[in-house]
């Protein structure tokens, strides 16, 4: 690469940038042209490409730009007082292309409409509502885990291997897209990261791979919890960027599986969401609606939250707090904690659209 196109390469982040931030203010735009334009041919494409490979393509590459980097550091370590213009060039450069590339396959959804625009659904609830929700919400979680269980008191543990759950994953989407036709989902892409170890240590379940649009799941999280899991990073693979958006679509898909273990762990999800939310608003509401729920249910809970005190460790916090800035810099103003604004969009599509009778 010549000195005169690496300057030219270099002059174009700021324009990015500018641009980027001009089309952030125009989520019509960005819905039409983009989410609902040439966004899906480009995540087509690539579920096409990297979708019946077994293993996880974006983990490799990963690991080859890793690999990279650290070659490039150890040949330039000595080089870098005499030569650091070349060497800062360099790094600009690859943050320059990696910025285009990101937004172009993927990150521009993070300023499309917000969804509960494009589903015509209000954005605020009472307390009342919410209350009379998740009571719902948890005499039907009760009745899915006693027909699976027969035993109020026994968790829920899911026969299936996880491959088997990644097919399973179609259903819900068909169904619900039945409904929903902008929800349609073709072409699955769901792969077991291979650096689940490392996913644990950071505290997440899954992710994106924006460059390959392969939704990669942390294998070793509670497998009551893969059929949501799943289904939320199918929901980021359609063009879904905000985590509320694909926390409500993976749920909804999820809900609309034919399999009764889909169905619970989305009455779960719902649950523990709506409680939590209960909790901050009306905390007597909260200690009264907790008793209802059946012992095995909680058993689940306790699960996952042993599963993640067991891996607690002291890079966590940190891991959390970075991708919170992420979200913050991508039009989640709500950074992490927008995961619980799912209760506003279940509580209101519900109003609209019963979920449970």
């Amino acid at each position: 690469m010549t000195k005169r196109t690496k300057l030219l390469i270099a002059l174009s982040f700021p324009i990015q940038f500018i641009a980027i931030k001009i089309l952030a203010s125009y989520p019509e735009f960005i819905e039409t042209y983009y989410s609902n334009g040439l966004y899906p041919i480009i995540s087509k494409i690539f579920r096409v490409i990297f979708g019946w490979i077994p293993f996880s393509m974006g983990d490799i590459f990963y690991t080859i730009a890793g690999i990279l980097i650290i070659r490039y550091i150890y040949k330039n370590f000595r080089l870098f007082r005499k030569e650091y213009k070349r060497v800062l060039l360099d790094v600009y450069i690859v943050i320059t292309v990696t910025y285009f590339a990101f937004h172009l396959l993927w990150g521009m959804n993070y300023y499309r409409l917000p969804l509960y625009k494009s589903l015509a659904l209000d954005r605020k609830y009472s307390t009342e509502e919410l209350v009379s929700f998740t009571e719902r919400v948890i005499a039907k979680a009760n009745a899915v885990q006693f027909q699976i269980t027969q035993n109020d008191t026994v968790k829920v543990e899911v026969p299936y291997k996880t491959s088997e759950i990644f097919k399973k994953t179609v259903n819900g989407y068909d169904n619900f897209s039945a409904e929903e036709p902008q929800f349609k989902f073709t072409h699955r892409s769901l792969k077991k990261s291979i650096y689940s170890g490392f996913l644990t240590t950071m505290g997440f379940s899954g992710y994106l791979n924006p460059f390959t649009n392969e939704a990669q799941i942390n294998a070793k999280i509670p497998v009551y919890k893969f059929p949501v899991t799943a289904s939320h990073e199918k929901a980021h693979q359609i063009g879904y960027s905000a985590e509320n958006e694909a926390n409500f679509i993976g749920c909804m898909a999820a809900l609309h599986n034919d399999d009764i273990y889909f169905k619970y762990g989305a009455y779960n999800f719902m649950t523990w969401h709506c409680l939590k939310e209960v909790y901050r608003r009306n905390p007597e509401e909260y200690e009264r609606l907790k008793v209802t729920l059946h012992p095995g249910i909680q058993k689940n809970y306790d699960e996952v939250r042993a599963f993640w005190t067991a891996h607690k460790n002291p890079l966590k916090p940190m891991f959390k707090f970075t991708f919170d800035q992420f979200l913050k810099a991508n039009n989640q103003s709500g950074g992490i904690l927008s995961y619980s604004y799912v209760v506003s969009l279940l509580v209101n599509y519900d109003k609209k659209h019963p979920l449970i009778p």
